[in-house]
């Protein structure tokens, strides 16, 4: 799975960026997607206009690890995965038996979006299971993603040659559109447009960038880190409708 975001509507830390990063333009002219789809040749791409794309493919999936794709009012979401608390969370959400996992996130997040105050660290936290996920509310224009604690999906992150954002479950890919500024994703955490990264398994702790050197002392990127010396300050996340909506102010 692959999602490329313009700065615009998620902005990628700056900790991310390499010195020297040998990337490209992931968005101009469709190059990312076109690569994803010559390495999957039955890949679907969406495009979300302006603020990116969603591409993704169902060839080659760990049979445990499945990825799902899914569109609820304009809500788009990729998740790759398998959540072990399905039960609970489908009466938690008030969703039927045939809701699946892609479908719970996008509840999840609605749920976070327009029934506020509520911490989404506690969101993504209630999800048990080895999981990671895209999520981009064309509305709202607001980006959510995150990865499990252990990091048992692989997913990746970086940034290209203008500052927009790349996601996905393929290292090369990352790569190819973020030459040496990319990194894992980091594990326990999520991130949303406008609060940036933060841990949900830690929430009231910073998160510290550590840089990535190779064995020839050149920097890639960088990892996260949760700083146990550094205490965030607490933040609740207005309901929709409200002077701040939680979108704009986490």
């Amino acid at each position: 799975m692959l999602a490329v975001f313009n700065k615009s509507v998620a902005k990628c830390p700056e900790a991310l960026q390499s010195p020297e990063p040998g990337s490209v333009s992931a968005l101009k002219d469709g190059l990312l997607a076109e690569h994803f789809g010559s390495l999957h040749p039955s890949s679907v791409t969406v495009n979300l206009g302006s603020s990116g794309l969603f591409a993704y493919s169902n060839e080659k999936q760990n049979p445990l690890l499945p990825r799902l794709f899914a569109v609820v009012d304009d809500i788009f979401c990729l998740f790759q995965g398998h959540i072990e608390n399905v039960a609970l969370l489908k009466q938690q959400y008030g969703l039927n038996k045939t809701a699946n996992e892609v479908i719970i996130v996008i509840e999840a997040y609605r749920t976070l979006r327009d029934r506020g105050p509520y911490p989404a660290d506690q969101v993504v936290r209630d999800i048990q299971g080895k999981f990671a996920f895209i999520l981009y509310d064309t509305t709202s224009k607001v980006s959510f993603v995150a990865a499990d604690v252990d990091g048992n999906v692989p997913f990746f992150w970086g940034t290209d040659s203008e500052g927009h954002l790349v996601i996905a479950d393929d290292e090369e890919v990352v790569k190819k559109g973020c030459g040496k500024s990319f990194a894992p994703f980091p594990k326990g955490c999520f991130f949303t447009s406008s609060g940036g990264l933060r841990s949900f398994e830690h929430p009231h702790n910073e998160l510290k960038a550590v840089p990535r050197v190779d064995s020839s002392g050149e920097v890639y990127g960088a990892t996260f880190k949760v700083d146990a010396e550094v205490k965030k300050e607490s933040s609740g996340m207005p309901r929709v409708g409200s002077a701040a909506n939680w979108s704009s102010d986490y």
